[in-house]
This record gives structure tokens, C-alpha cells and sequence, in this order.
């Protein structure tokens, strides 16, 4: 379960630890909000691809091995980083990286779906994302930390400490799918998968809800260090405590979402969030543009739309999987692509958007909330006409 949380938790740790730095880091590399906003952007392109390579590599081969080797990349990508000296060469290596780091993502739900089944699965997915939601929390403080003592360059080194000991802790995790389990199929035949996966409405409609969700995400990954730092003269280190805010929301929402799963079921609680999402979301750009509430007014409704995540993404990722069991890793990999292909849309437009303000962060964000919502109430519509 700690290997599994540690995995689970590279989405994370690979951003959130550098977030306080991004604006010390743009200073030092002479460059401008957006082109660091792209580092974000670059890592989620890395991200997204890998996570359909990786799926399929796991269901033929085993979960262990291909994680290994992702491990490696993580680390090759953080040194790279630690020692970059321009932007472009950043965005590059956060590239390389992300196709590391998105092994142990999208694997170890698929390891979670091995051990538990289609019953537990949701609750136990909400149960690690709530453990491992312990690395963003303390990410952007011990960054902003590491920052103030050593500078922006030795968070990357962490990162390839991380890198290594999980990397132990790897080999003393036992296989979860076992041999006569594994798929035989090669490369085309994993791409003619994910066709039929997208022609799936069920896995479709799974897809289209947390992939609208996460362009709100990175909007706010990517735009928020600039908005309370540079707008609002945050310190590095008390926005790692405004960033450690959302998680706690993320944390409460998932264990809501382990005690209510047996009573409400998945949809429900995904329009729950979504609901919330939306509405929070259209409360910030309200802040954003008229001045309201100051820094609290953009705090609390991110607080709100990040939490949301504990009621949308492990439902889900969970209903998409028990729909086609026997491609967990598949489905994983397809759902994760786009997660973070929707959340490159996010940090992306915020590169062009930029105008030295929190109005295109709070837009973007309010967009993908009603955007989120729409999802979930097409994903009923169906799911009644199929009933």
C-alpha cells in the first residue's frame, strides 16, 4: 500500500514540489509567466501519450517491470531539470519525465483493480488517493522550503531521491497479474483496443467528465503560483500553505467519498462534485474580475473545486474500469491520457492567456466546472436510456 501511494503520487509530487519556484526559476532562466506555464504544459503532453503506451505494456507484460524502467526515465528527466539552463531545455526534460513518472500512475490503479476487484476498487482508489494526497500537501512547502535554503535547482535533485527510493521500495512489491492473466496482444492490436474503448459510451462518457474536470486542474496548477505570488505578493512559503488548503479539501472529499459510495453509487456522487465544481468555479471568475473578496476570494472557491476532485475522479476512473475488466490497464491508460491531455488544454491556454492577472486562471476554471457538469448529466442521460 506505501509503494502503491508512493506511485500514485508522481502526478503530483513531479509538480507540486517546483510550484513556489516557478517564479525564481523564471527569473533565473530570463524567462516570462508563460513560457513557464508551457513546463507544466510540456510535462502533461508527456503524461497524457505515455499513459497509452504504458497501459497496454502493463497488461502484457506485468505491472513491476515497465514500472522500473519508468522510474529510470523519472529520474534521467529530474537531473536533466536540476542542471537545465534554458526553457526550452526545461520543457523538454519535464517531457521526459512525465513519460516516466505516468508508469507508476496509471499501473498502479491498474494493480489496485488487480487485488480488489470491480467491488472494492472505488473505495479502495479513494482510500490511496487520500494517502498519497500527504505529497501534495507537504509538495509545495517543503518546495518553497528547499527554495529559501538551497535554491529552485535542489528540488529537482529531491525528486531524483524520490525517484530512487521508491525505486526500491518497487522490488519488494510482489507481481499482481499473474502470467496466465496477461494479455498477448502487440502494439496494432493494443491501438485496435483503444478504438474500441472510444467506441464504448460507457468508458466514453467516464472519460469526457474527468477529462473536462482536469482543464480546471492545471489551469489552477499552472496559473495559481503567479496569481498569489506575483499578483496578490504571497511568499513562496505561505503559498505552499494556500496550495496544502486544496489537498486537505481533496483528503476530506475522498474519505466522504469511501463512506457514502456503498449507499449513493458512483454517478451520483460524480454529479455531487460536479455540482460543486461548477459552481465554484463560476464564484471565482466572479472574484477574478470584479475584485471581490481580494486573495480569499480566489482561495476558497479553488479550495472548493479542487476538493471536488475526491468525488469525481476515483468514480470515475473506478466505473470505467469495472466496465472492461480485462483491460484495467488499458482503460487506466486511456481515462489518465485524458485527465492530463484535457489538463495540458489548461495549462496551455494559460501560457497565451497570460495578462499579468487572475482572470484567465479563474475563466478557464469556470468553463471546465460547467463543462464537467454537462459531462455528468449527458453520462445520466444515457446510463436512463440504457436502463
Amino acid at each position: 500500500m506505501a509503494v502503491l501511494c508512493a506511485l500514485m503520487g508522481f502526478a503530483s509530487i513531479s509538480t507540486d514540489f517546483y510550484l513556489p519556484a516557478m517564479p525564481t526559476i523564471a527569473q533565473a532562466l530570463h524567462a516570462d509567466a508563460g513560457a513557464m506555464e508551457l513546463t507544466i504544459a510540456g510535462y502533461l503532453v508527456g503524461f497524457s501519450i505515455g499513459q497509452l503506451f504504458w497501459g497496454p505494456i502493463g497488461d502484457r507484460f506485468g505491472r513491476k517491470r515497465p514500472i522500473g524502467v519508468g522510474l529510470v526515465l523519472f529520474v534521467i528527466g529530474s537531473i536533466g531539470c536540476a542542471t537545465a539552463g534554458s526553457p526550452a531545455i526545461m520543457i523538454g526534460l519535464r517531457l521526459v519525465q512525465a513519460c516516466g513518472a505516468c508508469s507508476g500512475v496509471v499501473l498502479s490503479r491498474a494493480m489496485v483493480r488487480d487485488l480488489y476487484g470491480p467491488e472494492r476498487s472505488g473505495q479502495m482508489l479513494s482510500t490511496l488517493i487520500t494517502v498519497m494526497a500527504i505529497a501534495p500537501l507537504v509538495g509545495p512547502f517543503l518546495g518553497g522550503q528547499v527554495l529559501a535554503l538551497a535554491g529552485w535547482r535542489a528540488i529537482f535533485w529531491l525528486l531524483v531521491a524520490i525517484g530512487v527510493i521508491t525505486g526500491i521500495g518497487l522490488a519488494t512489491v510482489p507481481e499482481t497479474l499473474p502470467v496466465e492473466r496477461r494479455s498477448a496482444k502487440g502494439p496494432g492490436a493494443a491501438l485496435r483496443d483503444y478504438a474500441l474503448l472510444l467506441r464504448d459510451r460507457r468508458v466514453l462518457d467516464c472519460a469526457m467528465v474527468g477529462g473536462f474536470y482536469y482543464v480546471g486542474i492545471y489551469a489552477y496548477v499552472a496559473g495559481s503560483p503567479f496569481a498569489f505570488i506575483t499578483v496578490h505578493h504571497v511568499s513562496a512559503q505561505a503559498y505552499g500553505m494556500l496550495f496544502a488548503g486544496g489537498i486537505v479539501a481533496i483528503m476530506l472529499a475522498n474519505m466522504t467519498n469511501v463512506r457514502l459510495l456503498p449507499r449513493l453509487g458512483t454517478v451520483r456522487l460524480m454529479r455531487i462534485g460536479a455540482i460543486a465544481s461548477a459552481g465554484s468555479g463560476s464564484l471565482l471568475a466572479l472574484s477574478a474580475w470584479t475584485g471581490w473578496g481580494g486573495l480569499w476570494g480566489l482561495v476558497l472557491p479553488c479550495f472548493i473545486y479542487v476538493g471536488a476532485s475526491g468525488l469525481i475522479v476515483a468514480n470515475s476512473m473506478a466505473r470505467a474500469m469495472s466496465h472492461r475488466p480485462q483491460q484495467a490497464g488499458a482503460v487506466s491508460a486511456l481515462l489518465g491520457a485524458a485527465q492530463y491531455g484535457s489538463g495540458m488544454i489548461g495549462s496551455g491556454s494559460l501560457s497565451f492567456l497570460a495578462d499579468g492577472t487572475s482572470r484567465p486562471m479563474a475563466s478557464v476554471i469556470a468553463l471546465a466546472g460547467l463543462a464537467a457538469l454537462l459531462g455528468v448529466a449527458i453520462n445520466g442521460a444515457a446510463q436512463g436510456r440504457r436502463g
